[in-house]
């Protein structure tokens, strides 16, 4: 069985992860810049935050494949889900972030708002 054959179900996981992080990351720099250029500051692109951009997305894709394994073949007695549940928390964290990126970028109250309410929201999840 080839390695691609076996990872085939989890492929629209991964691609789901590398898109939030993708977008997160071209967001990221864009808002550092705007911060930067704003404080009066030189802003230059670094390769540093692009390698943890890519080591974050190697441990993400990680964690979906191990969860996925779980859940096929050591928990296949149950459906849990992990691998979309790893998915879905680690594509969250992007989401947060990829807020405070578009909060700095657009000045919009829009996701300000989108912030807070999903701040609200996982505070009230988390109380129950």
């Amino acid at each position: 069985m080839s390695l691609a054959a076996l990872l085939a179900p989890v492929k629209s996981l991964i691609v789901c992860a590398l898109i939030f992080i993708a977008l997160d990351f071209v967001t990221g720099v864009a808002a550092d810049r705007k911060k930067a250029l704003a404080a009066g500051r030189q802003w230059g692109f670094e390769s540093n935050k692009a390698w943890a951009t890519v080591r974050k997305l190697g441990f993400v894709m990680g964690g979906i494949v191990l969860a996925w394994l779980i859940d096929a073949y050591i928990l296949d007695f149950m459906t849990i889900n992990l691998a979309k549940l790893f998915t879905g928390f680690a594509c969250g964290v992007e989401f947060w972030s990829y807020l405070e990126n578009a909060t700095v970028l657009s000045e919009n109250p829009l996701f300000r708002y989108l912030k807070k309410f999903m701040k609200d929201r996982i505070d009230k999840e988390l109380d129950q």
